[in-house]
């Protein structure tokens, strides 16, 4: 097949890889526009099929000793780190993440996911209640009651992600949900489902008993769709789109499933009159520098004090010409393409809505001049809050620049969006960003820095989903708690 990869043409349903019912689909090169393999078109037959198998699995695999999931874990994690080299340039053809990201970010932390969760968790599932003296009542003698709040599996997880991050995306929704006891059904992004499929033959091979990891990928939503209807299927956790979550959320209302959405943000970086302007546009300029601004997290509004518009919009007028866009597989290119030619369009729609809307452009707007390639250039708009530009998700390479003037305004910019996902504070004053951070609306502030602790609650306010995810919050999100009360 094209760029030197073979078919990954088999769904593996109760330990069986076998063809998808329909057929096969082509998985394009963002950044060549070319053919990278085929991938299995999964229909709803399947999907039902996968959530099947993986309900006769369950049982057998919560009954596992935690010393034999744990080391299915490790040994997960070591062969992911030993077909690094095979899986980094797969990831790169079919997402178009540049080489840096992907060596960094997208394999390295696949393998530390499967490690970080092959840890006992049993600490965290088993918690023990404070003993409560209790006066006899006409229901029970009293006494000394104790208790304790155990953590049983919810069951069957389906794990169905968006296409920026196919692997990491992917691990932390399995690894999680495997440590617990759950058996998965694995649906990854119809954009680019390669890696993720080398994944599950990692798995499968590394011993995984059958049924307990099963896959289904399709060009369309059918297979996805019967997950969530299936009964057989006691939870989704979905990482996308806010429009295609509330869509889970109200077909999964029919079987009462559990849920885990993480969805979209229009993240705000708010910098206040004494910040560290050098830092702010360290963590802003990230819009462009990081996956092309295809990320959740991205702070894509910059609400800035109106004494430092000048000297931000400068700094971002600097960084710009420095950030090459260009070939991903080259490890100095820091801006590779969008995902697909459909999302570049609706990324130039939103860029073009801005002038009518009173935005101005002051940096990219436009293409790079390049033949092939789903590229735009990192942009920066100066405009309003009510702005098209400033409400929607791009998940693009575009920074909508809102100015203030006092602290109340600038957090009220902040929170007057329909999202509540990552937000960011810029002080000096370390009080004052921690007093702010509080009252912004999401469910990750970060002070003073762009970076990420992966042990923190993950997850959204308002549209920005419903649940919790990371560290240990991620064991507690695929189980369900159970009080055992004891009288003594």
């Amino acid at each position: 097949m094209a760029e030197g990869f073979t078919d990954q043409t088999h769904l593996l349903i109760g330990g069986e890889w076998r063809p998808a019912s329909g057929g096969t689909y082509e998985v394009i090169n963002p950044a060549t526009e070319g053919v990278v393999a085929l991938a299995p078109n999964a229909t709803a037959e399947d999907g039902f099929a996968a959530a099947a198998a993986a309900r006769k699995a369950q049982p057998a695999w919560e009954a596992t000793s935690i010393e034999e999931r744990s080391a299915l874990m490790q040994k997960a994690a070591a062969a992911i780190r030993a077909r690094s080299k095979e899986l980094l340039p797969l990831v790169i053809a079919e997402t178009g993440a540049t080489a840096r990201v992907g060596s960094q970010m997208q394999v390295p932390v696949t393998a530390d996911r499967f490690e970080r969760y092959s840890r006992d968790p049993r600490s965290v599932l088993q918690t023990p209640l404070l003993p409560a003296p209790t006066a006899a009542t006409a229901l029970a003698p009293g006494g000394l009651i104790g208790g304790m709040v155990n953590r049983q599996p919810v069951g069957v997880a389906a794990c169905i992600t968006s296409y920026n991050f196919p692997l990491v995306n992917m691990a932390g929704k399995v690894a999680p949900a495997l440590i617990s006891g759950n058996t998965v059904v694995i649906k990854p992004a119809p954009q680019d489902p390669l890696a993720v499929i080398e994944l599950v033959r990692i798995l499968d091979e590394v011993g995984f008993p059958p049924g307990v990891v099963n896959l289904v990928t399709g060009a369309g939503a059918d297979a996805a769709a019967a997950l969530v209807d299936s009964p057989d299927v006691d939870m989704v956790s979905f990482t996308g789109s806010t429009q295609v979550g509330t869509k889970i959320m109200e077909a999964g209302g029919k079987t009462m499933k559990r849920l885990l959405l993480e969805l979209g943000g229009k993240g705000a970086a708010l910098v206040l009159e004494d910040a560290d302007v050098k830092a702010a546009i360290g963590c802003i300029q990230s819009v462009w520098a990081f996956h092309s601004g295809q990320i959740c997290t991205a702070p894509t509004r910059a609400v800035v004090h109106r004494s430092l518009v000048e000297q931000i919009v400068e700094g971002l007028k600097m960084v710009a010409p420095f950030l090459k866009v260009g070939d991903p597989t080259s490890m100095d290119t820091i801006v590779g393409p969008v995902i697909s030619g459909a999302q570049r369009g609706r990324i130039e729609a939103h860029i073009a809505s801005a002038a009518p809307e009173g935005g101005e452009v002051l940096v990219g707007g436009d293409r790079p001049d390049f033949e092939r390639g789903y590229y735009v250039n990192p942009t920066l708009i100066l405009g309003t809050n009510d702005m098209t530009c400033a409400r929607e998700e791009i998940f693009g390479p575009v920074i909508t620049l809102i100015p203030f003037d006092d602290e109340e305004e600038g957090i009220a910019i902040a929170n007057d969006t329909e999202f509540g996902l990552y937000d960011y504070v810029f002080s000096k004053d370390a009080g004052t960003a921690f007093r702010v951070a509080k009252r912004l609306k999401a469910g990750h502030v970060g002070i003073n820095t762009a970076q990420r602790n992966h042990d923190a609650p993950f997850g959204g306010f308002k549209m920005s989903g419903v649940g919790r995810d990371g560290g240990d919050y991620g064991l507690l999100a695929y189980t369900e708690p159970q009080a055992i009360i004891w009288g003594a």
